[in-house]
């Protein structure tokens, strides 16, 4: 007799709102991760939102600066980043691209609005590399909004920017460091999505827009953007489209499990290896 798996979705342990705060050159963002209200989530160091249409709100943007031991990921959804750094590299991040950047042993990078006016819309997020990474050759993963398979399924459209879907379609960044999982997910009203996950993998949604519902201790609840969903154990993810529909971000990684010392832009495993980054920065050995 074939019987039919129920996979166990992940229910929903905590949610916050982020905190209000800036960066770079006065840069306003809503901090997902990495604050006070939401600690980091291993691998997942800090997750920034920014989004505005003043250009007061981000026109300054982040001019140089250092970065020692983790990668940055950039996902614009609106507006035009330009990057640049001290390696020689550059290239402009336009609306629907990605940049998957491993600063490794150092560099020193910046990233400018190349508009002043109109809407600048996206997230940041920072992820760890394990002690074996931490001092390798700076290196970028980019691709444009067209490189990245899109699956449409019933009720749902999923942008795979890394990892895979459910229909082996898979995304062109590779983090095998993690297995990360980068999805950002489209709910039509009432649209189900469900993505099943590794088991002890680390996974959250970042509800951005609409509403939707999520299964928790106490059945489905709905959540509204800006929500940052932390999920527990389970095999799959599931969201469920509100009335008006809902766009958000689902991100998983393996945990790395190894000891942490941070301090601003440098994340290493232990204090000295921090205190050997910022000798080698004022050196200028990055």
């Amino acid at each position: 007799m074939n019987v039919a798996t129920e996979f166990k979705a992940r229910k929903v342990i905590a949610v916050t709102h982020g905190e209000a705060t800036s960066d770079g050159a006065g840069v306003k963002m809503t901090r997902l991760i990495g604050s006070g209200a939401q600690p980091p989530i291993d691998p997942f160091l800090m997750l920034d939102f920014f989004g505005s249409e003043r250009a007061g709100d981000y026109i300054g943007g982040f001019p140089d600066h250092p970065h020692r031991g983790f990668e940055t990921v950039t996902y614009m959804l609106a507006g035009r980043m330009r990057h640049s750094d001290n390696h020689g590299h550059s290239g402009v991040i336009d609306a629907g691209d990605v940049q998957w950047m491993k600063a490794g042993r150092g560099l020193i990078h910046s990233e400018m609005p190349e508009q002043d006016h109109g809407l600048m819309r996206g997230f940041q997020l920072w992820i760890n590399l394990p002690a074996s990474e931490k001092m390798s050759p700076p290196a970028y993963q980019e691709f444009k909004a067209a490189q990245m398979p899109v699956e449409e399924r019933e009720g749902a459209r999923v942008k795979i920017i890394a990892g895979a879907g459910t229909a082996g379609l898979i995304g062109p960044v590779r983090a095998p460091h993690v297995d990360a999982t980068y999805l950002d997910v489209e709910l039509a009203p009432g649209g189900a999505f469900r993505q099943p996950l590794p088991a002890g993998h680390q996974a959250f949604f970042v509800l951005y827009d609409g509403e939707a519902a999520a299964p928790g201790d106490a059945g489905p609840q709905l959540f509204q953007a800006l929500s940052l969903l932390a999920l527990g154990e389970g095999e799959e993810a599931t969201l469920t489209g509100g009335p008006a529909g809902a766009r958000a971000l689902l991100l998983a990684a393996r945990p790395l499990r190894e000891p942490i010392a941070w301090s601003g832009p440098f994340v290493m495993n232990t204090r000295q290896e921090l205190i050997q980054a910022y000798e080698d920065y004022r050196q200028g050995k990055f």
